[in-house]
Order: structure tokens, then sequence, then C-alpha cells
């Protein structure tokens, strides 16, 4: 099956972007998730294997059920680092830009990323691209960059060379972005690529059990609340939403990463479109974080757009919102409203 993505110039230059390089930096977006964890491993696996030394860094904490995949220690926290890290841009001679379609993604980090004088290679599976850089490689039919990854690296032919510290992460990130290959995954390339990364010898069931069968109970616990107590479920409209404060997340002791997932699992009622996610920032006053899942053709990404200041795929999205969590759900009524004809 022919992978290949990127053009023979385009490989070329990607080559000699490395070749010549010695102080690689590898980013990823705020509040990373599985896919920019796993993509930025795996490719930090592969430089190695050239025997470059780079850096991941990640603007902030990303969640406790990913700091088992290979090599996570390594990865230098913006928000922990942040001089070390305003160095590292400084002399940065090349930076890959993983998993993100804008410098604001990237949150606190975007100042030194793009005052940086290093090129730049974009490597996202996001629309429309805005990161300014030498080279762009931009994929939205992917299912994650993960796959941008491994098909990078196989079409490079070094994926011989690789093993499970490459192998593991990039599998993760596949996974991770399709929800255990539950959407955006049927393509069937997605499952060439996973049966090359199996000869690598993972055990894809282990992966699976670190990530979703690896939550504290408190996890648990939120999780039945919001489905009992905090979902509101429109019939007439084919959607649901739900909104966490502060108190809501206090109250079950929240951190980074129990609220993966949750907005998938009103899916599971029959015949809906749409399930919104509102969960109100524990740090910043008046920021709410909205994550939009839908089914089959609905456009949750426009929905995204218009109406939470965010982007994203057709059927996931986020977004954010500067306001109150009451009117936050006010807007989420109006996007709704909105979007009437397509939910009905």
């Amino acid at each position: 099956m022919n992978i290949d993505i990127l053009t023979d110039d385009q490989l070329a230059q990607l080559s000699q972007l490395i070749s010549s390089s010695t102080n690689i930096l590898i980013t990823t977006h705020k509040s990373p998730d599985g896919d920019a964890i796993g993509s930025s491993l795996g490719w930090a696996e592969y430089l190695r294997s050239l025997g470059k030394e780079p850096t991941v860094i990640v603007p902030d904490q990303f969640p406790d059920f990913l700091h088992w995949l290979p090599n996570t220690e390594k990865i230098v926290r913006y928000d922990k680092h942040r001089e070390k890290c305003d160095m590292l841009f400084k002399i940065a001679d090349l930076i890959f830009c993983l998993d993100y379609n804008a410098p604001s993604r990237v949150d606190e980090m975007e100042q030194a990323m793009v005052s940086s004088p290093a090129p730049k290679v974009l490597i996202d599976h996001h629309l429309k691209p805005e990161v300014p850089a030498e080279l762009v490689i931009s994929e939205p039919e992917a299912c994650s960059t993960s796959e941008l990854i491994f098909r990078i690296v196989w079409q490079l032919q070094a994926f011989d060379q690789m093993n499970k510290q490459f192998a593991i992460p990039v599998y993760c990130g596949m996974m991770t972005d399709t929800g255990g290959f539950t959407f955006a995954s049927s393509r069937p390339e997605i499952y060439f690529i996973i049966g090359e990364l199996l000869t690598k010898r993972i055990d894809k069931d282990k992966i699976y059990r670190n990530v979703y069968h690896n939550y504290s109970e408190n996890r648990l616990r939120l999780m039945g609340y919001v489905m009992y107590k905090k979902l509101v479920v429109m019939p007439e409209y084919h959607t649901a939403f739900y909104a966490l404060t502060k108190e809501d997340l206090d109250r079950f002791h929240f951190i980074k990463g129990d609220a993966e997932g949750l907005v998938n699992i009103p899916q599971q009622i029959k015949g809906l479109k749409l399930s919104i996610s509102l969960r109100e920032d524990t740090d910043k006053p008046n920021t709410i974080w909205v994550s939009l899942r839908s089914v089959d053709d609905f456009p949750c990404n426009l929905m995204s757009e218009q109406f939470f200041n965010g982007g994203g795929h057709l059927n996931a999205s986020g977004g954010r919102l500067n306001c109150s969590v009451d009117e936050a759900i006010e807007v989420v009524k109006q996007a709704i409203t909105a979007f009437a004809d397509r939910l009905k």
C-alpha cells in the first residue's frame, strides 16, 4: 500500500533541514492530549536514530494517564521551566510544530516560538494551517498527527530501524485521537499502519488499558455525577450538553485528564447527533473550555468557529469562551438554535 504523503522536493527539504541542524525542538499545543504527546515522542525517537538530541517542549501539564509512555521524563514543560525554554528557543536551529495549526495554540509559549530565528516545520492534521513554517505538512484527512509521523518515517525508509520506543507512542496517539478507533478511522491506510506497528511487538491491549483503565476513583465518580446530575438532553435537537464548574471539579478533586473523553459518553444515547462539554478553568477566571463531538455529517467544527472561538474536525472540535458558566450555557443554546435545521 502506498502511504507516501510528501513530494520528492518536500522529502529532500525535510531531510536537509534535519541533517543541517543541531539544536532541534519539538513543540505541541497547550493541554497536550494523546496525539500531541504520542506524535512528539515518536518523532523524537526517529530523530535520535539519526544521532540528533531533540528536546520536546510542551506548554503545560499533560494527563497522568500518558505518563507511562516511554521517554515522557525527557519532556520539558514551558510553564515550569520558562527561562530554560526561552533560551532553547533562542538557540534552536530547527523547530517542529506538531499537532497544532496556529501559533496561538501553544498559549504562553507563542512569543518564544514565533520569535525564534529557527526554521519551522509544521506537521499537523487540523484545517487551516497558520503556523509560519518553512515546510508545511498538513493533511486534514489523517486521523491524527501520529499517523502522519508514521507515514513520514515510512517514506524516509526508516521504519525498519524503529523500535518499541517509536511504535508505542505513535500507536497511542492514533488510538486516542480516534477514541480507540471508533471514529475518524475508516480508511484502510490506518489498519495497514497498525499492522506494521504490531511488527514491533507492541502490546496494543496493554496500551489501551494504560490509557482508558488508568483513571482515579474520583474520575469515575465525576463521570457518574456528570451523567446523572449535569447532563442536559435536548431530544428535539438530538443534542446533549453539560457544564462543569470549579466547584464541581473541586468536589471530585479534579486533576488534568479527568474530564478526558466524558464528552463522548452522551453519544451512546440513541439518535444523538451532537454532544457539547463546558468546563470552567480551575486557574483562569472567566475561562470556559468547550469540547464538541458529533456523528455523520454534522459540522461541529463550523459551530465551534462561529460560537466558541475555536475549530477542529468535522466530528471533533474544541474552543474557549471568556465568560461565566451561565453565560457559556446561553451561548450553547444559541449555537444549537442556529444549527437547528441540521440537528433536527
